[in-house]
């Protein structure tokens, strides 16, 4: 039920769960996102700018996939699954893997499973104690602004 220009719905949506096509997609992550790798699910998204509105220098691509994207996130939380993307990847490999064209844009990779309540040796010291604690905000006078952008 996301909402897009024009009810467009330029998001493409490749959910990986065979085993193999996990072990094939480990290697498309950057260095660091091992712990991704724990994951039961992977999902790569993508679009093109021509499925979505182009008006004048305006285009609506990412920013209606966002919106999709977002609203997905919530979903699995209400599912009790954990989604978490990652701009740590290769566009390039993951385009050999899943035989995507060059012309539509691989914009994220994100993990989704069940919260790990245990660690593995996928995760770092670092990430396993950030992961714990709820990561700080900006504070509202750092990115809002009234009446002019100041």
């Amino acid at each position: 039920m996301a909402p897009s220009c024009f009810n467009n719905q330029p998001w493409r949506l490749v959910f990986i769960r065979s085993p193999e096509m996990l072990a094939s997609m480990h290697s498309a992550l950057s260095k660091g996102n091992e712990w991704m790798r724990d994951a039961s699910m992977l999902l790569v998204v993508l679009s093109k700018r021509e499925f979505d509105c182009i008006i004048r220098e305006r285009e609506y691509y990412q920013f209606d996939t966002g919106i999709a994207m977002g609203l997905l996130m919530l979903m699995a939380t209400e599912m009790g699954l954990v989604a978490h993307p990652v701009a740590g990847f290769s566009p390039k490999k993951t385009r050999e893997i899943l035989g995507i064209p060059e012309d539509v844009a691989v914009i994220t990779v994100m993990a989704i499973g069940r919260k790990s309540y245990g660690r593995t040796a996928n995760v770092t010291d670092e990430q396993w104690n950030v992961d714990s604690a709820r990561p700080v905000r900006l504070r509202y006078p750092e990115f809002v602004y009234m009446e002019r952008y100041s």
